[in-house]
């Protein structure tokens, strides 16, 4: 069994030895290995892939190393590297972001187990229907809107949902359903936030004759499009290019972006650190090793 180990703990000497010494004594062979120590917040982060070799169990590796993560006062976990991670999508009218990751998902690029689509809009129903992926509409107006989220939270909890794609979703979650979901609600946006607010933010950015343009996705926080970064990209445009072509390769960065982000999340790479995040690099292989558990 291959499995994923994430610590994160107040900085002190001797930590990467307490972890790799009882992994050894548990008949585990680490494969690979990431760690950040960061001195101005006092703060160490790790995570390892390791082999069970002598076939300890993944209860047996987390009940165990209790007293070692007391001593060092360790966030600290253990999980099954085949295991993947239960996805709700949520999406409104603008539909790359959704087909992309459905792709990605459908070749096993993107090693998910999509719950669900909410929508508040029936544009994407029969995509989605089709690919034997539960499709949920949830219409969203001012008047009902705490409603709609009580809707989407029953979802949530029916389908055991452990992280939110917000795949281009326009509608404002709750400060209290981003308290709840902390760290396990993603979303995309264009990069022009906050320079470009409001309609057609990629006419703007052309009229102002950027040079650059691209794309965030971050974790969801109750500030607009403020929560800690995970992944970032770009493309350079010309003043040849018209707004349309600016929409165009938008649209493509940020299916790229959105991808990574989640790529990252599911196989543990992110540690939020703070306002920030820590993101750790793919295991040797890049995603073929990863995908394959």
């Amino acid at each position: 069994m291959k499995f994923v180990v994430t610590v994160e703990c107040p900085s002190r000497r001797g930590i990467v030895a307490a972890i790799s010494g009882y992994l050894a004594d548990k008949g585990c062979n680490i494969v690979d290995s990431s760690q950040f120590d960061d001195l101005g917040t006092g703060r160490f982060f790790i995570r390892i892939t390791a082999l069970s070799q002598e076939g300890v169990t993944l209860a047996e590796l987390n009940e165990d190393f209790a007293p070692t993560a007391a001593k060092f006062e360790m966030k600290a976990s253990f999980q099954d590297a085949a295991e993947r991670m239960k996805v709700l999508i949520m999406v409104s009218r603008f539909g790359h972001c959704l087909n992309d990751l459905l792709y990605r998902w459908r070749i096993g690029a993107l090693p998910i187990d999509i719950v669900g689509v909410v929508s508040n809009h029936l544009d994407y129903q029969k995509l989605v229907v089709n690919q034997d992926i539960p499709f949920h509409h949830v219409p969203v107006t001012k008047a009902n809107k705490a409603q709609a989220e009580a809707r989407i939270s029953e979802i949530v909890e029916a389908t055991g949902t452990e992280l939110i794609v917000l795949a281009r979703y326009m509608q404002v979650l709750s400060q209290d359903m981003c308290a709840r979901m902390s760290g396990r609600i993603i979303n995309i946006h264009h990069s022009f936030l906050p320079s470009f607010k409001g309609a057609n933010p990629y006419k703007q950015a052309h009229e102002r004759g950027v040079k650059l343009i691209g794309a965030t996705a971050h974790y969801v926080t109750e500030d607009l499009d403020e929560g800690p970064i995970i992944e970032q990209d770009t493309v350079r445009v010309t003043h040849a290019q018209s707004p349309d072509d600016y929409v165009s390769m938008g649209r493509d960065v940020e299916a790229q972006v959105l991808a990574r982000a989640i790529h990252a999340h599911i196989h543990r790479r992110v540690f939020l650190n703070g306002n920030c995040t820590i993101v750790f690099p793919p295991s040797p292989g890049s995603y073929a090793s990863e995908r394959m558990g």
